[in-house]
């Protein structure tokens, strides 16, 4: 594996199912995201982060067979793509409504191969118009923005501004809306900050369980600043079981002297990084 990784990582080497010449617009850059896949990113507008890379991981480990996946609010597709990569069976399903992000997914999936399985969606999430009632998910993912519009300095390029901050709803809405398209036994995995309440509030309204949580430290010796959150729906789940969470023990990302921990260069090496 790590001879396979490093082979398609070399510059200029073009994976299988890519285009031989890509074209990156000026402003943007093409980047590893995952083994051998690229993704397409503005150069000051929002890039793909340790967030997304993590929610694709949990998300993809706690349902690892799944046949249709869903990714709310998908941005550059980042995290669907990771998850797309991990997953080589399944068929995909992403939201966005930005355009701008949208046509960087778009080509992104091209270059990647994914064309025949990964559909990019240009809409609202939270609208009728994007998802039709009947439709269902195995897993479904969300790596949702963390801030209240107002609450901080929100950025000069509008595509990191909804990517931080609730333009288009919360975690509330994504809740609500996994709840809604998951299959039976299904899995909803997202990313939040960890503190308050507002994760467990969402999914009670949602008539979600969250089944297993994972705190997060940035550096060693910190507190965890986010957490991953697996869910189910309370009906899926068997008697003596709706309220019951399994907290894991802190994934770390980084030792106390700025090294990777062991612990990440695991996570980057099953969704295909070099560790």
């Amino acid at each position: 594996m790590e001879t396979h990784f490093k082979e398609w990582a070399k510059p200029g080497i073009v994976p299988p199912g890519a285009h031989a010449t890509p074209e990156v617009g000026a402003g943007e850059t093409l980047d590893a995201i995952s083994g051998h896949f690229r993704i397409f990113q503005l150069r000051d507008g929002h890039r793909f982060s340790t967030d997304d890379v993590l929610t694709a991981w949990y998300g993809t480990t706690w349902a690892s067979s799944p046949s249709r996946v869903l990714d709310l609010g998908s941005g550059i597709g980042s995290v669907g793509m990771i998850a797309a990569w991990r997953l080589t069976g399944a068929r995909f399903v992403t939201i966005e409504a930005q355009e701008d992000s949208v046509r960087l997914a778009r080509r992104s999936a091209a270059y990647n191969g994914l064309d025949g399985r990964y559909e990019i969606r240009l809409g609202d999430f939270r609208t009728t118009a994007v998802l039709a009632g009947d439709e269902r998910f195995d897993l479904v993912l969300g790596s949702p923005p963390y801030f209240p519009v107002g609450s901080g300095i929100e950025g000069d390029h509008p595509q990191k501004v909804a990517c931080r901050f609730e333009m288009r709803g919360d975690i509330r809405d994504y809740a609500r809306v996994a709840a809604a398209h998951l299959a039976r036994g299904g899995l909803f995995a997202c990313v939040f900050p960890e503190g308050g309440t507002r994760v467990e509030d969402a999914a009670t309204a949602a008539q979600l369980t969250i089944v297993r949580r994972r705190p997060v430290v940035f550096r060693e010796g910190e507190p965890p600043l986010i957490g991953l959150f697996a869910m189910m729906r309370r009906d899926d789940l068997p008697t003596g079981m709706h309220d019951r969470t399994w907290i894991e023990p802190p994934l770390t990302i980084r030792c106390a002297d700025g090294s990777v921990h062991p612990e990440y260069a695991a996570v980057k090496l099953a969704v295909g990084f070099a560790p």
